[in-house]
């Protein structure tokens, strides 16, 4: 089969990587992609005859963008299964309005969690010092 560069795989001849490949690639525990996939549908690895995962080029993708969501940019589990949802659309251009609020509400969550984290800080600065007592 000729390649000009925009040819895409086939089913049969595109690449499936096992989870213990996508969790060394990835750098999460498998335990941590079983999970992932429960909680995002679009997250999806086939089966292969003996019951093993195996993941496509595209979900190995939607791995590394579930991890950025949620370990870069701060994301609840909820609010990237929403980001991933929105924005998974190949070619649709997104609504500014919704872009305007689900900033807000990302805004939110990181302010939500960096207090969160903030109290926690503190309520166990007060506990080392009455523990010194």
């Amino acid at each position: 089969m000729a390649s000009n560069g925009t040819a895409t795989q086939t089913a049969a001849e595109q690449r499936h990587y096992r989870i213990g490949e996508v969790s060394r690639v990835t750098q999460l525990k498998p335990f941590v992609l079983r999970y992932w996939e429960t909680e995002f549908p679009m997250l999806e690895p086939v089966k292969s005859p003996s019951g093993h995962r195996m993941y496509r080029q595209d979900d190995v993708d939607v791995v590394f963008k579930i991890k950025r969501l949620l370990y870069d940019e701060g994301f609840t589990i909820a609010g990237a299964r929403r980001h991933l949802r929105e924005n998974g659309r190949a070619g649709a251009a997104p609504d500014p309005a919704a872009l305007h609020g689900q900033a807000i509400e990302n805004a939110a969550e990181l302010l939500s969690r960096k207090m969160l984290l903030d109290l926690r800080d503190s309520l166990r600065a007060f506990l080392t010092l009455l523990e010194r007592r």
